[in-house]
């Protein structure tokens, strides 16, 4: 069965199908510090660093956390998705960065020199890359030493409640991407290539209170997405009983982490 895990050149060719699942996350998560703004303040960057984000989508997240960072980074923007690339050098370029440059990559197989930069990041995207130990070395590779790989992605926990919902369309009733790499994986990996690795995870919980939303970003994606009508009926039912239930708002909590490892001097 596919998922939001797969397809990804129909899935990210731009940014339309993922901005139901952003709007979800951005519109309804309850949180001291939002997402972008609290991973801006975990990174360990300095001011003149060289940056490569690997699996960029469109931007986002640099255009909301340029005035949480550290001033003159020089940002190399790389996806595999061409489109993508675009959308998000357009978007960063007019910002406050030293240099912003775009590079269409496969996670796999970086086109970029041993030791060009001072921190990868890759946020929620190793759930998307089939040998994901072959994609952290390749992060390793391109580090400085001292240099350091800031990856996110979900637990399995996350938005619990809501992923329940997708068991009409014969779905697991856990996050696709939390599965295809989650917490444990996350560790294991970075330890294994860098012999060091922290976790945190950012406190936060979900509070929808317009059901079409969850219909929006939860049918954004496979299968959810190729369903007949008899089952986007019965997943409006679902929605619909979660809603009554919660007396008119879907509660669950997050799970969202942030691990950084540190490639030795």
């Amino acid at each position: 069965m596919s998922s939001i895990t797969t397809g990804n050149d129909k899935q990210y060719s731009d940014s339309r199908k993922l901005a139901a699942r952003a709007r979800l996350n951005r519109e309804y998560t309850i949180a001291e510090i939002g997402w972008f703004p609290w991973v801006a303040g975990q990174l360990p960057l300095k001011a003149g660093d060289r940056i490569l984000d690997i699996g960029c989508g469109p931007g986002w997240f640099w255009a909301a956390a340029v005035d949480k960072l550290p001033e003159s980074l020089d940002l190399t923007l790389s996806d595999l998705s061409p489109g993508m690339v675009q959308e998000a050098v357009e978007r960063c370029q007019p910002l406050a960065f030293g240099s912003v440059t775009g590079q269409q990559a496969d996670a796999t197989a970086l086109p970029f020199e041993d030791g060009a930069f001072d921190a990868v990041i890759a946020m929620h995207m190793l759930y998307h890359v089939p040998d994901q130990s072959q994609a952290i070395a390749a992060m390793h590779r391109v580090l400085k030493p001292g240099g350091f790989l800031a990856v996110t992605t979900n637990g399995a926990g996350n938005m619990r409640k809501m992923y329940e919902l997708t068991t009409v369309f014969g779905s697991p009733p856990y996050d696709p991407g939390g599965a295809a790499f989650s917490y444990g994986a996350a560790e294991r990996l970075m330890q294994e290539h860098f012999g060091n690795v922290a976790m945190t995870q950012h406190p936060a919980r979900l509070r929808v209170t317009e059901p079409e939303d969850v219909f929006l970003a939860l049918t954004s994606y496979p299968p959810g997405e190729e369903a007949d009508e008899a089952q986007l009926d019965a997943f409006r039912d679902a929605i619909t009983e979660a809603f009554r239930v919660g007396s008119g708002v879907l509660e669950t909590e997050k799970e969202t982490g942030l691990f950084i490892s540190r490639k030795a001097a």
